[in-house]
């Protein structure tokens, strides 16, 4: 499989599945009997806690596409429960622990995880920290079907940082590209206050962008082979297809 048929295969499940794991109750759940409150604190203490004890403002930078407010509001929250590192790896635990709930089991996630550590390990984290916080969040060897999950999650977060650098390359603010993306009313829900349309003359900017997402991933996924990127798309969508 060519390096950009892959990406355009795997991008979209692995960013889905990422995000069924953070909206799902369950994931809430752990937070609160980690001590968090209800809210954003859990996800914003947690996904971001590997970036370390960051001014909120800087949290916000490197995430890019959650309004200010709401990350500001959440990360704050947080702070008291328990510190960036120990919120991480919480969040890591809850990570593994819907990964195990939720990936099939007849799934090879040895032969995924063989493949994802390649990807991960040989990537360029230049200008990509939130990736290469979570490249560096220990991932447990005895737990392979966790581990698998977590590899997602981590392949995720290189996506989302290269989409970040892409939106911006191409001229759209991060607000503008919510809106584009998921329109007006669930841009306000990720926390953007009073979101306004954005004209339709601006629309092939994010397209632009996508397109350029997907070239900033082309090198990490040439450390694969065309049999290997076969293989690892195939197995996404088994992984994903819960």
């Amino acid at each position: 499989m060519e390096i950009l048929d892959c990406i355009s295969v795997v991008a979209r499940p692995i960013h889905d599945f990422g995000d069924e794991f953070m909206s799902d109750e369950a994931t809430a759940t752990i937070g609160l009997s980690a001590g968090f409150a209800p809210g954003r604190g859990f996800y914003c203490r947690g996904r971001f806690g590997v970036l370390g004890e960051a001014p909120a403002s800087v949290v916000q930078s490197v995430q890019g596409f959650l309004g200010p407010h709401l990350v500001a509001a959440g990360w704050l929250a947080g702070r008291p429960v328990m510190p960036a590192e120990e919120a991480a790896a919480c969040y890591a635990q809850a990570v593994r622990t819907w990964g195990r709930a939720h990936i099939p089991g007849d799934v090879d996630v040895e032969h995924f995880n063989h493949l994802a550590q390649q990807l991960i390990d040989g990537a360029d984290a230049d200008a990509l920290p939130l990736f290469a916080g979570w490249r560096a969040q220990a991932c447990p060897g005895d737990d392979p079907v966790g581990a698998a999950m977590q590899r997602i999650h981590v392949l995720r977060e290189h996506r989302g940082a290269c989409h970040l650098a892409a939106v911006r390359l191409c001229g759209l603010s991060a607000q503008e590209a919510m809106v584009i993306n998921l329109g007006v009313e669930q841009a306000a829900h990720y926390g953007w206050q009073e979101p306004h349309p954005v004209a339709a003359t601006r629309v092939p900017r994010r397209q632009r962008a996508e397109r350029l997402t997907d070239e900033m991933q082309a090198p990490l996924y040439a450390a694969l082979t065309d049999r290997q990127r076969t293989e690892f798309a195939q197995l996404v969508n088994a992984l994903t297809a819960d």
